[in-house]
């Protein structure tokens, strides 16, 4: 009787189910009969084979859970004890949500009015740059033939991921909360880096932090017989992570300076200042030039001689005390810092040899190496093979050397095009000052960031694309946003001294 009333409710089971019972017998013989001929790791895929079908649609249907996933793992890709499984990638990872993103939103177009939005001039000025990389590929000047592979690799870095970043943020960054959360989710971030870097510091570093350390790393981050470290944090090296935090830190302290809730504006200004001391234990001596840059920046942008003149008066008190004084030299890292001012640097004379070496190889090679030439595919007997072994030392050299002076110029432009269209914006377009806030930082951050990537490699590692290209991006799409902010901006202003009058009622009547 038991076996038969079992019976009826597995039967009643498939009727109803009709189409997934059939689809879960066929996976179970596809497994078993995987298994028998295959092996163990093909009968394991097709198992977790439901769990990825459940994976993709949960993202198809909570589209931003994909986004926000996208801004943590790529935040943590270079960390040394990535919680990301291993095996895959590092750009992978970043360019596969990218991808999923955009493919979500074109299954939505009709539902979806943001792709006008990615028309803008930033579009144009990565146009500009994919179209050369393109051309790149017919650049034979080290006699190799065309190899698609290596160029490929490169391209996709250097060019096809700034249309991905663009795409994902002007789709995606589509109303103010989600524009907020943005910003507290890289505040949030940026605040893990620098209780890192205090990890670090005070507690010392982890297995596989110490394992890249004495494997290579020691040369450039433990100086001065090892009594001066230069810390990372969860950055793949200090220069990296130093040029991040200065760029960081202009944003966020000009975000929290013009942001109209109270309790907001402390936390962006609290945590801009704990990023800039986490820039300093990085040990970058570029930072400080970009920090002062993004400020500069800021002081024009803003149009306010009320925000230009403390600006003003800070920084020059700032720089003076590091140019002219000793105050501070008791700490490493402030003198390692103050050695930027310093012209007889011997850091900065060998980065001086290195570029009057590699303008004279590059005499002969206006368009570069090409990309994805590198000192792996350069035989030891071509012309240019010593080119390939001088170190870059920074991200404009890096390309100056593979895409030549040509290549170069049009890189230039293209940035100055993209960050002057977002001036722009924030000096003639927006009328919120908080919103002005944020696109003068996010404007302010971009410079910080490109001249970090004057003297060190860093613009296209992560997370520093992403962040900061997706920040400039996130300005073209300003105006459409501003009408909702103000809205949404007056609403949280009500709360906000709603709350406030609520505690005074409460203080008047505890005093009774």
């Amino acid at each position: 009787m038991v076996n038969k009333v079992y019976s009826n409710r597995i039967s009643e089971y498939a009727h109803e189910n009709e189409g997934r019972v059939i689809l879960l017998f066929l996976l179970f013989w596809l497994a078993i009969y995987e298994f028998i001929h295959s092996g163990y790791s093909t009968f394991a895929i097709i198992c977790i084979s439901p769990i990825l079908i459940i994976a993709v649609y949960s993202l198809f249907k909570w589209k931003m859970a994909a986004f926000w996933a996208l801004i943590v793992v790529n935040f943590f890709i270079q960390m040394k004890d990535t919680p990301l499984p291993s095996g895959v990638p590092m750009s992978l990872w970043d360019e596969m949500l990218e991808l999923l993103l955009i493919t979500i939103a074109l299954i939505d177009v009709r539902d979806n009015p943001n792709f006008k939005k990615c028309l803008n001039l930033m579009l144009l000025a990565i146009a500009i740059w994919l179209s050369f990389c393109v051309l790149q590929l017919l650049n034979d000047t080290c006699a190799l033939g065309i190899d698609a592979a290596s160029w490929f690799t490169s391209f996709r870095l250097m060019a096809l991921q700034l249309v991905w970043i663009l795409l994902v943020f002007c789709l995606y960054i589509s109303s103010p909360k989600i524009l907020l959360y943005y910003l507290r989710v890289w505040a949030g971030l940026s605040l893990f880096a620098v209780y890192w870097t205090w990890k670090q510091k005070n507690l010392g570093f982890t297995p596989l932090e110490n394992a890249w350390l004495y494997s290579g790393g020691a040369r450039t981050h433990i100086l001065n017989g090892g009594s001066l470290i230069r810390y990372f944090s969860t950055f793949n090296d200090a220069a990296t992570y130093g040029c991040n935090a200065a760029a960081t830190a202009v944003a966020l302290l000009i975000i929290g300076i013009t942001n109209k809730i109270k309790w907001e504006k402390v936390c962006f200004l609290l945590i801009s200042i704990c990023v800039i001391w986490g820039m300093f234990q990085s040990g970058t001596r570029t930072g400080i030039f970009s920090l002062a840059a993004g400020f500069l920046v800021y002081i024009i942008l803003s149009k306010s001689v009320k925000i230009a003149i403390p600006f003003g008066i800070f920084f020059a008190f700032f720089m003076s005390i590091l140019m002219f004084t000793e105050i501070g030299n008791g700490n490493q890292q402030i003198r390692r810092m103050r050695s930027a001012f310093d012209k007889n640097d011997a850091s900065a004379n060998v980065r001086d040899i290195n570029k009057a070496a590699i303008k004279k190889y590059l005499q002969d090679a206006p368009w570069g190496l090409g990309i994805g030439s590198t000192q792996a595919n350069i035989p030891a007997n071509n012309k240019y093979r010593k080119l390939s072994d001088i170190p870059p030392d920074s991200e404009y050299v890096y390309i100056w050397v593979h895409t030549g002076v040509i290549g170069i110029t049009v890189f230039l432009v293209c940035m100055l095009i993209m960050w002057l269209g977002a001036c722009w914006i924030v000096m003639f377009k927006l009328k919120s000052p908080s919103l002005i806030g944020i696109g003068g930082g996010l404007c302010s951050a971009f410079i910080a960031i490109q001249l970090g990537a004057y003297a060190n490699q860093i613009l296209f590692q992560y997370p520093n694309g992403l962040t900061f290209f997706g920040g400039l991006a996130i300005v073209y799409i300003l105006p459409y946003l501003e009408s909702d902010w103000i809205k949404y901006e007056e609403q949280r202003l009500t709360k906000q001294e709603a709350k406030k009058r609520l505690k005074k009622i409460k203080k008047l009547a505890k005093r009774v």
